[in-house]
């Protein structure tokens, strides 16, 4: 009987097959297993996965076992969020890191320059949020390991250079993610154990837009089946920099709000961040999850309230909103 495979499967086969750690393959199988038709035809491959899948399981059980092992692909998330960029060779990814960021990164002319993450600190006005150089990679190779940056990270930048091949670049990047199912969206989105989709948000960053080739955005924008934000930017300019770091800041889809201690001026150097849509009690508990239990009242000053208003812990808060919070 035959077994009909799906396109989810078969992009499903492909990523295991461009795996190249044991998380990245068992996360695979378990996509295929998720897809694959059921029927009579499928049975005997149905149980090969699960073979695959329980002795992938067993060896990475034996690895923890056996003792640590340093990811230099794993970046803890610092900042109100983190911004990894994925890009081919000479795209411009370090410069912009270079530029936005005190990080090491290493600019060059030359291919692969960029060899480990380097991570660097950027600011949209007083929110600091996380920009990660990546290693380049190309039709025919990506660093192993590489595909857990970008699964653990906020949002995920693709860098496409304006004044070369923008075909080239975009096709490149979009085969790696949507590959190893690294976007969101899709009809079968991959998931974890937990049942959490995989996918991550992404937008685009066009650089050297001082010696784009004629055309190139517009192409760039046609190329994309996925509704993603563009930003173009020069770095050698300084065109569109503070524009990109507003684009990351409402990307994240985080609000800022600054904490006010009763009788006292508010602190408008650190402010809290929040997602969007978080109350007067979401943000107690960020401040002090124990202390949040017994919040008694809260006075704000911001959008759609009266200045010094008496608001509920049900009450929903907005960018750059001032709380002062009173505990029982």
């Amino acid at each position: 009987m035959p077994a009909n495979l799906t396109p989810e499967y078969i992009k499903a086969d492909k990523w295991f097959r461009s795996a190249t750690t044991n998380e990245e393959k068992i996360l695979a199988l378990e996509q295929m297993l998720r897809v694959i038709p059921k029927h009579k035809g499928t049975d005997h491959m149905r149980a090969d996965l699960r073979k695959k899948l329980s002795r992938l399981k067993d060896v990475g059980a034996q690895q923890k076992k056996g003792g640590k092992h340093v990811d230099i692909f794993h970046v803890p998330s610092g900042g109100s969020g983190q911004v990894v960029l994925i890009g081919t060779p000479n795209c411009g990814k370090s410069s912009i890191v270079g530029a936005l960021t005190k990080a090491k990164v290493h600019i060059a002319d030359f291919p692969f320059a960029t060899g480990a993450p380097a991570p660097g600190m950027a600011k949209h006005e007083d929110v600091p949020i996380e920009l990660v150089d990546m290693p380049p990679i190309t039709a025919d190779y990506s660093a192993p390991g590489q595909v857990g940056a970008y699964r653990n990270c906020d949002l995920i930048a693709i860098v496409i250079d304006l004044s070369d091949d923008v075909v080239e670049q975009m096709s490149v990047c979009l085969d790696y993610l949507e590959s190893r199912s690294l976007l969101a969206g899709g009809e079968t989105p991959a998931r974890d154990e937990q049942g959490n989709a995989l996918g991550k948000k992404a937008f685009c960053i066009c650089t050297k837009s001082d010696i784009a080739q004629p055309g190139a955005l517009g192409m760039v924008k046609e190329l994309c089946d996925y509704p993603f934000e563009f930003v173009e930017v020069s770095v050698e300019t300084g065109a569109g920099v503070a524009e990109l770091m507003r684009k990351i800041f409402d990307l994240l889809e985080i609000i800022r709000v600054y904490a006010k201690p009763p009788g006292k001026l508010a602190d408008m150097t650190d402010p809290f961040t929040l997602p969007i849509g978080s109350t007067v009690m979401d943000l107690a508990q960020t401040i002090h999850r124990q202390l949040a239990d017994n919040l008694k009242s809260a006075r704000i000053w911001g959008v759609g309230v009266h200045d010094g208003q008496n608001t509920q812990r049900t009450h929903v808060l907005n960018d750059k909103d001032i709380v002062e919070l009173h505990f029982s």
